[in-house]
């Protein structure tokens, strides 16, 4: 029997199918084994699927044999998850766009896989401040002590520090690729991406060999901002690819947070903006971020331990059980006393993403569960 992820493989690999598209296939026919086998019109019922690509499919499909194509492919890409691995990252599975096919080198983790660790983006410009640098390297560096994985996208400038100053705090970063996995870029970032191998990971959803092209780089801002429960913008200007990042947190309910900066300072003119349509300042006291990322500060702030981001309570402290209907109690039973993020409560309650949503939504209106920074809910 071929495999699952060697038709993953297969589908990313015709024109005009993208990350969206191959979604629809799979919750339409249950799986790509049986979409591959789909007739013209059974795939002209998927959203998405007209003439033109239905041609092109299959005249794709007659030449490519998806069982032959992996074995090809492994030989240049050898280490590689689809959304059929049980490996591929839980929070990228989540999202309507996951990469079909995600490279990856370095130190791979069960937990983070799992979405269970902390983890925040830190992006922003790549011709930063010495002001930015100062603030990307202090908060980088103090998160990493904290036991948070930092997310960004090894790019100049921002990006560059905040990996740099995690892995100089002894932390683990997880850089994303807008190029293949063995294309550094920008060059001279060579040993910093030896450095991650180490002790962090490397990730693209582009094969061995692909160049930089401003165009991939977008895509590749999604994969940041899935991945990270909160992205924190240190300096951007108007039109800093960072802003994606931010926007694309937003639309996956990630929190967003800006360093602040003068109002004459252009290199900051994105992240004032970002504050204008909801996003949070940066706090002052590191304590304060904490408390927002979710996280509980050592007293001792100078010797940071790892500490959990979030963490499941005991149920002894549970309200009383409310009069629901199923659906709604399944949401209610999943959520603790105290924060609970959001892929936590998908996984306890057994339930899609979108009915969680508007489960939790409907118990806000009835006042039994407050939403908390980062995607977190707690009962009332």
């Amino acid at each position: 029997m071929v495999e699952e992820r060697a038709y993953w493989l297969a589908w990313s690999q015709i024109p005009g199918i993208g990350p969206i598209l191959l979604k629809r296939l799979q919750q339409h026919f249950g799986n790509l084994a049986a979409a591959w086998e789909a007739s013209a019109a059974q795939l002209r019922q998927v959203e998405g699927f007209g003439a033109k690509t239905l041609v092109t499919v299959e005249g794709k499909r007659s030449q490519l044999h998806p069982a032959q194509f992996l074995l090809q492919y492994q030989q240049k890409n050898p280490y590689f998850w689809t959304p059929a691995d049980p490996d591929y990252p839980r929070l990228l599975r989540d999202i309507p766009n996951p990469p079909p096919v995600l490279h990856y080198r370095g130190k791979v983790q069960t937990q983070e896989n799992q979405g269970l660790t902390a983890t925040v983006g830190i992006v922003g410009t790549r011709q930063p401040s010495e002001y930015g640098i100062r603030w990307t390297r202090r908060i980088s560096a103090a998160l990493a002590k904290q036991g948070f994985t930092i997310v960004s996208g090894m790019a100049e400038g921002i990006d560059t520090e905040a990996h740099s100053a995690c892995l100089e705090a002894g932390g683990r970063t997880i850089a994303v690729f807008g190029t293949g996995i063995d294309v550094i870029y920008p060059s001279r970032n060579r040993n910093l991406s030896a450095q991650i191998t180490g002790n962090g990971l490397l990730l693209s959803e582009y094969s061995a060999g692909t160049p930089p092209d401003r165009t991939r780089f977008p895509a590749r801002n999604r994969i940041i901002a899935a991945l990270s429960r909160a992205v924190l913008v240190m300096e951007a200007p108007k039109k800093s690819g960072a802003l994606i990042t931010a926007e694309v947190a937003k639309d996956f309910g990630r929190d967003v947070y800006v360093l602040t900066a003068r109002l004459d300072d252009y290199q900051s003119h994105g992240c004032l903006n970002l504050l204008t349509k909801g996003a949070t300042a940066i706090p002052v006291e590191f304590e304060e971020l904490l408390k927002m990322l979710g996280a509980t500060p050592l007293a001792d702030t100078e010797n940071f331990a790892s500490l959990p981001l979030f963490a499941e309570t005991q149920a002894s402290n549970a309200p009383p059980m409310p009069d629901l209907e199923p659906e709604l109690k399944q949401v209610w039973q999943a959520i603790s006393s105290e924060a609970t993020p959001f892929d936590l409560i998908v996984q306890k309650a057994g339930l899609p993403p979108g009915g969680v949503s508007s489960a939790l939504l409907h118990l806000e209106l009835m006042g039994l569960v407050t939403q908390l920074p980062g995607m977190r809910y707690q009962k009332c």
